[in-house]
């Protein structure tokens, strides 16, 4: 199995025609097809069905490209760390809280002072975070969720809270006025929770299963995998959710929504900085930690 090979699967995957997947790799098609025919020999498998009209993946199909993204993307990671130029970029994961509303403010700042340090960052859940970085893609992840993964160091590097968002009207402008204690009665309305495997959906669960509200006696309306379109959607009145004081505070200063608070010691979680335990921190990704870890409670 060869490199070429795999580059060419991805692509015609990508693409979903072996001729667009040929331009883009500035290959012949027929070069393309024998790419595709040498990895089924040899994983003796279909990965691909192939029409005059169209192609399917195979399900073993889809499994390889999953592998195949990660081996080149760790053939371009390697091809970067023996490289002068590239020895100084920071290739972070980070789960939705942190991609979206910590980080773009920290790294601005931190580019300024150490010019010639440079990120890529990938966006995911928590536990895509996690998986990613024990699969070697990144040097850092930032997650919302405790990892206890043994391989992996897990340090709180800020703190964070749920809230309970509404839309702006008279009904949730009285209960409002009403204080903490009309929180038990909006969690009877009509709620949009985040996807499974995110930092947020776990300290949700855990928020309602210390208040003693069991999930499936909830009016659940609709999982989304993205707090800008849970707060559109709250804001459009489809419904109240629990999402991230962080992440509601532009929607509140626009006063388009709502905001409960929380009792703390239910709703409130650390953010987390996380390594592999194996990986030997260049002192340039050492000192981006010890600058995140002095300002990002400023913030």
């Amino acid at each position: 199995m060869e490199f070429k090979q795999l580059q060419s699967f991805v692509a015609v995957v990508q693409e979903k025609s072996f001729t667009k997947a040929a331009s883009k790799l500035f290959l012949s098609q027929p070069t393309i097809s024998t790419h595709i025919y040498q990895l089924e020999e040899e994983l003796h498998t279909k990965l691909i069905v192939r029409t005059t009209k169209s192609i399917t993946i195979t399900p073993k199909g889809k499994e390889l490209y999953g592998y195949a993204m990660n081996i080149l993307e760790l053939k371009q990671r390697m091809l970067e760390a023996c490289s002068v130029e590239s020895k100084r970029i920071i290739h972070l994961g980070a789960s939705t809280i942190p991609s979206a509303y910590i980080l773009p403010q920290l790294l601005p700042e931190f580019g300024q002072a150490h010019p010639d340090i440079y990120f890529v960052m990938n966006q995911s859940d928590s536990q895509g975070i996690i998986d990613g970085l024990k699969d070697g893609l990144f040097n850092l992840g930032f997650i919302g969720m405790d990892c206890e993964d043994e391989d992996i160091v897990c340090q709180p590097f800020c703190q964070d809270k749920l809230v309970l968002i509404t839309p702006v009207n008279e009904h949730y402008l009285a209960m409002q006025a009403q204080g903490t204690s009309s929180v038990p009665s909006l969690l009877q309305e009509p709620l949009i929770l985040r996807e499974k495997g995110s930092g947020s959906e776990k300290l949700a669960e855990h928020f309602l299963a210390r208040s003693g509200l069991e999930e499936d006696k909830l009016h659940v309306v609709a999982r989304v995998n993205d707090q800008e379109a849970i707060k559109n959607l709250v804001a459009g009145g489809l419904g109240v959710s629990l999402i991230s004081a962080r992440a509601a505070e532009n929607f509140l200063l626009e006063k388009r929504i709502l905001a409960f608070e929380l009792p703390e010691y239910l709703a409130a979680r650390h953010m987390y900085i996380i390594y592999r335990k194996d990986y030997l921190l260049p002192s340039y990704v050492q000192k981006f930690i010890r600058f995140i870890n002095t300002r990002a409670n400023k913030r």
